[in-house]
């Protein structure tokens, strides 16, 4: 399977076979990790492989309550991470030079956070790539971002580390296999020439015919009447959106604060 095949058929894998990933495997995994894009060549992520099954069964409780998290045979936690180069930035003396140079010394802020966001994200999807090729499946679990304080004492996580996505990988079960790739949306609503278009009543009706076109129909559950008010209620208003959002804003508090308090 070429490159573009392969993206053109990959799909999220939440069962897998019960066998293990041999070393060999892993090492070609996390060099696939190791050769991401990154801003300025500076690695700002982390990664951890989460090998304990009690912490698998914590993380299968604590991300949204996702059973098959404890039974993945790899489990990858992605950190955007700027602790690594800060500490480095006091270990060579940047302090005193700033002081010299009769500046104040620059703490990491939101823009750094997100920039390391950026390179972890970048570094999960090569990751998501090199298991593909390697006959592995994956699936991304956002859900990572909650329960930050959990996560946080979990892991031994510091001051300017924050886990961004988690992978949990495996061979995938003959059923996964042979399981069709859902649908995605039409390139019209995704795809802007030069600017963003204006989202009128048109497009909106266009999109929610699209909609209910890649979800496979318009059934919908009990006192549910369109496919905007199914995806509101089931992910965007869902409780676990509301803990992400809670999360989240703790993560970016505690950035601050270190910011602040360096």
């Amino acid at each position: 399977m070429d490159g573009y095949e392969l993206l053109m058929n990959r799909k999220s894998i939440r069962a897998y076979e019960d066998r293990g990933i041999s070393s060999e495997v892993k090492e070609k995994i996390f060099q696939g990790i190791f050769r991401a894009p990154t801003a300025g060549n500076m690695m700002l992520y982390s990664v951890i492989e989460v090998r304990e099954q009690e912490k698998k069964n914590i993380l299968s409780k604590t991300c949204d309550n996702q059973p098959f998290i404890a039974t993945a045979p790899l489990v990858l936690v992605f950190l955007a991470d700027y602790e690594r180069w800060f500490r480095y930035f006091e270990y060579s003396g940047v302090k005193q030079k700033c002081i010299l140079k009769n500046i104040d010394m620059r703490n990491p802020d939101v823009g750094d956070l997100l920039l390391a966001c950026c390179d972890a994200l970048i570094a999960a999807q090569n990751c998501v790539i090199a298991c593909e090729s390697l006959g592995l499946g994956s699936c991304y679990i956002g859900d990572i971002i909650e329960n930050y304080e959990v996560h946080k004492e979990l892991f031994n996580l510091p001051k300017y580390a924050f886990p961004i996505a988690m992978l949990c990988i495996g061979y995938p079960t003959p059923n996964q296999v042979i399981r069709k790739k859902p649908k995605r949306f039409k390139e019209e609503f995704i795809l802007f020439k030069d600017k963003y278009i204006d989202i009128d009543d048109e497009f909106l009706k266009k999109f929610d015919e699209d909609a209910v076109s890649v979800r496979g129909g318009a059934s919908f559950p009990k006192g549910i009447e369109n496919f905007g008010q199914q995806v509101y209620f089931r992910k965007f208003g869902a409780e676990f959106s509301e803990e992400m959002s809670r999360s989240a804003n703790k993560i970016l508090q505690e950035w601050k604060v270190a910011m602040n308090n360096e």
